[in-house]
């Protein structure tokens, strides 16, 4: 894979490339211009991301006609109370050879797919929660002491129901670290809804065209890994994690006082390569500290935990992380 940092054509190519997709997604999706950015940059920083909202906020529609947009394969599991990882990463099977040998063959579940959306995962208890972050994270799944790796590309794209809700299954915050974005997908505004009405109450509806393959991903991956960063915008990233935990020498004091613990080193890690994907997007071809404050909200939403006091006051992880970015001066 080449280090070269990518030049203006390649720059151009990829902001191109994201236009179209963009542009292809607004035949279906009406406004969640934001949303539609952070599923891109997780994308093309090789990620995962979780969309939380309530239902009816065409979450799933996103994330299906993502994948049409793109020339990838696509499966969704609607994950319920009484999914086990097996229905999830696949199972063993004994089938009957021509000579009447008996032998076990893998019957691959749905995560063997390029987007995998996983509906309503806090639907799921804990152990099949568990079997689909480790597949997330080690992009295989083991069965029967063998490991059949995931294709490439690989996202999981999650819904997440908010989790007041009844029958919900809350991700622990080890698991929550996995997604490199929480997306807030919030209600439209009054133009986008009546837009939707107009749109989804007539008879005939758009579909998205395909504008990408699995090897224009790829190739996007490895463009964004190879974007340079200078030495003071990872500073800032730096400093941006570490103020946040309360204790420390370097907390902010209104980190000790609102918040319950702060942001662990994969915070940094993600800041820095979502700061390069947004820095694409935007026509660069380098990273600037306004790129890395841009990406922090969703990658702190699920990483700072709000304690009591925070809370009393009305106060939650966006009202601090904004907060935080307003308090540290780029360098």
């Amino acid at each position: 894979m080449s280090t070269e940092a990518p030049d203006t054509a390649a720059v151009d190519k990829i902001k191109s490339s994201a236009e179209s997709v963009r542009s292809e997604l607004g035949k279906v999706i009406i406004g969640q211009d934001d949303v539609i950015e952070q599923v891109l940059i997780s994308i093309f920083t090789r990620n995962h991301a979780l969309l939380v909202g309530v239902p009816g906020l065409a979450k799933t529609l996103l994330i299906s006609s993502l994948a049409e947009s793109l020339h990838l394969t696509f499966k969704r599991i609607q994950f319920t109370p009484d999914l086990m990882p097996s229905d999830i990463t696949g199972t063993e099977v004994i089938y009957s050879t021509d000579t009447g040998d008996k032998q076990f063959k893998f019957l691959a579940g749905p995560i063997f797919a390029n987007i995998v959306l996983a509906d309503e995962i806090n639907r799921t208890p804990p152990k099949t929660q568990a079997a689909m972050l480790e597949a997330m994270q080690e992009r295989k799944v083991s069965v029967g002491g063998e490991d059949h790796k995931l294709p490439e590309p690989f996202f999981v794209l999650a819904t997440q129901n908010p989790i007041e809700q009844e029958g919900t299954y809350p991700l622990p915050e080890a698991q929550l670290d996995r997604f490199m974005f929480m997306i807030k997908v919030d209600y439209p505004s009054e133009d986008e809804e009546f837009e939707i009405m107009k749109a989804y109450t007539g008879s005939t509806t758009a579909k998205p065209e395909t504008v990408l393959t699995g090897e224009d991903i790829v190739e996007i991956q490895k463009a964004v890994r190879s974007v340079p960063v200078a030495d003071h915008v990872m500073r800032y990233a730096e400093k941006l994690v570490r103020v946040t935990r309360p204790g420390t020498e370097e907390a902010l004091d209104f980190c000790n006082k609102w918040l319950g613990w702060g942001a662990g080193p994969r915070a940094g890690l993600a800041l820095v390569l979502a700061a390069k994907a947004h820095a694409l997007l935007n026509g660069q071809n380098h990273v600037g500290c306004n790129n890395v404050a841009a990406v922090a909200p969703p990658i702190f939403r699920h990483r700072i935990i709000p304690n009591f006091a925070a809370q009393s006051e009305g106060l939650d992880a966006d009202a601090i992380t904004a907060k935080i970015i307003g308090a540290v001066e780029p360098h």
